[in-house]
């Protein structure tokens, strides 16, 4: 999962050069040529969508999506360990939730085609859908390792270490 995570990071990344570049080609459209290019705005609606759903599951893996530790560092390792496990159940429940939320607005909502671009909801959702699906994939490992005694943030690098992108 820490791979498929790091993949998700790599696309994510790909994803936020091509909205930039989308951005930029819509104002120099607009500027230089007095063209309103709708499709871009599309694109790069989709882009940033896939940015954020992709990225989050090696956060949650890092366990760094919210952070807030002042609590369980005044209390010790055992204290942190099991409001990790509490956190990682809630991100599971929180993904798990968007999952069926899919499941229920896709079907109906997914065979309507996008205004600008003119594909289907479920291919502009589709990364989004992706990136749900890793999320709860991420926290159950979390969650199964934290009961099994080991180190949960292990396979994904520690927060703040950017290294982990590149080896991930």
């Amino acid at each position: 999962m820490a791979r498929l995570a790091g993949w998700g990071v790599g696309l994510g990344l790909t994803l936020l050069a091509l909205m930039a570049g989308l951005v930029v080609l819509q104002v120099a459209a607009r500027n230089f040529a007095d063209v309103g290019l709708p499709w871009a705005d599309e694109l790069a609606r989709f882009s940033c969508i896939g940015l954020v759903f992709l990225s989050v599951p090696l956060l949650a893996g890092r366990g760094s999506l919210v952070a807030v530790t002042m609590l369980p560092d005044m209390l010790g390792p055992r204290a942190a360990r099991w409001f990790g496990l509490v956190s990682d159940l809630a991100t599971f429940a929180f993904a798990a939730l968007l999952l069926w939320s899919f499941a229920e607005f896709l079907p109906r909502a997914g065979k309507f085609l996008t205004p600008a671009m003119r594909v289907p909801n479920w291919v502009y959702y589709s990364l989004a859908l992706t990136g749900s699906l890793f999320l709860a994939l991420v926290a159950l490992e979390r969650i199964v390792t934290t009961l099994r005694g080991g180190a949960p943030s292990a396979p994904y690098g520690e927060t703040g270490e950017e290294e982990a992108l590149k080896t991930a």
